[in-house]
């Protein structure tokens, strides 16, 4: 049979604009001569609404979608994702659903069986768990259709604990009972550095274990914090990986499940590469699904601001970027000169305006209150609110978004100025550790020098003060990120990030840090995401505990 892979970029709620994406390469595999088309995972609504799904009048307008999309399946087949009312007295209102169109109209419904309701996903909140089993027949063809969590029964169990037994059914055990001549799986796979590896594992070892070809269809494109990495793929019953789309972009393959033919992979990337690609996709869905345009932030000299100006370039244009660059009496003259030949060579427009004025104007108003006592961090963050200020004045004057520049690091552990350097409208490296920061930042270099060497090379600084260095407060970044990862990522004990070779008392201090700060994350822009732990609603802390 032949089958087309329908790779697209969704935005949530855009009825119209989806199901004209939708139709429109329905029309183009069938011209393709394709016997049927296959959508991802929620693919009519966008994935994921959240509590949208609690609105009658939304799902009344999905409903009406399907149906409309249907209408065009006249000689073609189509698998789509959509929600679906729960007809039964009993359980959620909702069920996660794969809608086989064809002849005009809806043959069948395979609802989700797995729910995943752990990190990101929050899905049994709305849905329903399918408990009933059954294979589609289309033009002779035994087709299983699974939607993205139905083939994730088996997880990777590595430092996760509690879930190697999420799951107490294997919806593609069950199908596999009925003989299936290929499986369809429809996804919403969100991309994190690592993921990619762990979901061809997942594939394969499905495609090897019950002998039957796959085809994995996944969305591309950001919805605000997740990014959709595309990279849908073809697997013969040997577990081969035969067909792959491209990684970051919409894509469209048909495929012929009784002839793959010849293999057509993606080039590979690395690591570095592939959260430099997310991160300007997650810049640019962001802004066009939010309608706007032009983006601002401040350009200090330092890496993390530099880092963020060259994925702003690259996903919206130097034309819609305005930077300020805003010395103090602090500021290092190499910082002014880096920040400008930075704008220069990436031709964006920038603004020098020196904060001391603005700087003294506050403390001069603050003398009487703060009469007997010392100069401190106070003080410090003066200057970051009063860049806060400037930024947000060009923000609302012109228009612009302004981007936060603030990294993983420091974002652990509070490293920032609350209504200061942590304002903005969207957190760009907020999920990125300092350590790849600079990795970015030579990739970004590696044919020519783009961002000046000087703002690799020196020694990070908020410059709030003498002399200030980042280490002064915090453990060299090349320790801190080892130790963060320990408590994030792997969800490691004081004692075991110990064992790693640090000095307890450091450890400690770390770990108090990243508890304590957690108020700061829960008022801060939100976070493209690019680790399978990122702060935001991946990962939920008490702002009030003692432990």
């Amino acid at each position: 049979m032949k089958v087309a892979l329908a790779q697209l970029n969704y935005t949530i709620g855009d009825f119209e604009g989806n199901s004209a994406k939708i139709i429109a390469h329905i029309d183009k595999a069938k011209n393709e001569g394709a016997d049927l088309v296959v959508f991802s995972e929620l693919s009519v609504t966008g994935y994921y609404p959240h509590d949208l799904l609690e609105k009658k009048e939304f799902i009344q307008k999905a409903e009406n979608t399907v149906a409309k999309i249907a209408e065009h399946c006249i000689g073609i087949a189509a698998i789509i994702g959509a929600p679906r009312i729960n007809e039964n007295e009993r359980g959620k209102q909702l069920y996660n659903s794969a809608f086989f169109l064809s002849n005009g109209k809806i043959q069948h419904i395979q609802n989700k069986t797995l729910l995943p309701t752990y990190d990101i996903f929050d899905e049994y909140r709305h849905f329903e768990p399918n408990r009933e089993f059954e294979i589609v027949v289309f033009k002779g063809e035994k087709i299983a259709v699974t939607i993205c969590e139905d083939l994730w029964d088996e997880l990777p169990t590595a430092n996760e604990f509690g879930k190697d037994k999420l799951y107490q059914v294997s919806p593609m055990g069950e199908l596999a009972k009925l003989n299936p001549c290929f499986v369809v799986n429809i996804s919403a796979s969100p991309f994190s550095y690592n993921q990619e590896e762990w979901r061809k594992n997942v594939l394969i070892n499905k495609a090897k274990k019950y002998k039957v070809p796959i085809l994995y269809i996944n969305q591309v494109g950001a919805q605000t914090e997740l990014i959709f990495d595309g990279g849908s793929v073809a697997i013969d019953e040997t577990g081969e990986i035969v067909m792959e789309l491209k990684y970051f972009e919409e894509d469209f393959m048909v495929v012929d499940t009784g002839n793959f033919g010849e293999k057509q992979l993606q080039p590979k990337a690395d690591t570095i590469e592939k959260i430099h690609n997310a991160l300007v996709l997650g810049i640019r869905d962001y802004f066009s699904k939010m309608g706007f345009q032009k983006a601002t932030l401040g350009l200090s000299g330092g890496i993390d601001s530099a880092l963020t100006l060259v994925l702003a370039v690259r996903a919206l244009g130097a034309e819609n970027i305005r930077v300020l660059l805003m010395p103090s009496k602090y500021s290092s003259d190499h910082s002014v000169d880096d920040a400008r030949q930075l704008a220069e060579n990436l031709g964006v427009q920038f603004d020098i305006v020196n904060i001391q004025s603005a700087v003294d104007a506050f403390e001069i108003g603050l003398v009487s209150l703060f009469a007997g006592t010392n100069s401190d961090i106070t003080e410090e963050n003066i200057q970051a609110r009063a860049r806060g200020i400037y930024l947000m004045a060009i923000s609302n004057k012109f228009g612009h978004i302004l981007l936060n520049t603030t990294n993983k690091s420091e974002c652990a552990v509070g490293y920032g100025t609350l209504y200061g350097d942590m304002n903005g409208g969207l957190a760009v490296l907020g999920d990125v550790y300092k350590m790849d920061i600079f990795k970015l930042a030579h990739f970004i270099n590696r044919e020519n020098e783009i961002i000046p060497q000087n703002t690799i090379t020196k020694p990070p600084s908020a410059e709030l003060r003498p002399d200030q260095k980042d280490s002064d407060s915090l453990p060299e970044y090349h320790d801190l990120d080892r130790m963060l990862f320990g408590y994030i990522e792997l969800n490691m004990s004081p004692k075991e990030i110990v064992e790693l070779g640090f000095d307890e008392s450091v450890v400690n201090r770390v770990i108090r840090m990243v508890n304590m700060n957690e108020y700061k994350r829960f008022q801060a822009a939100p976070i493209l995401r690019i680790s399978s732990k990122s702060f935001g609603f991946g990962r939920r802390m008490p702002l009030v505990a003692r432990y």
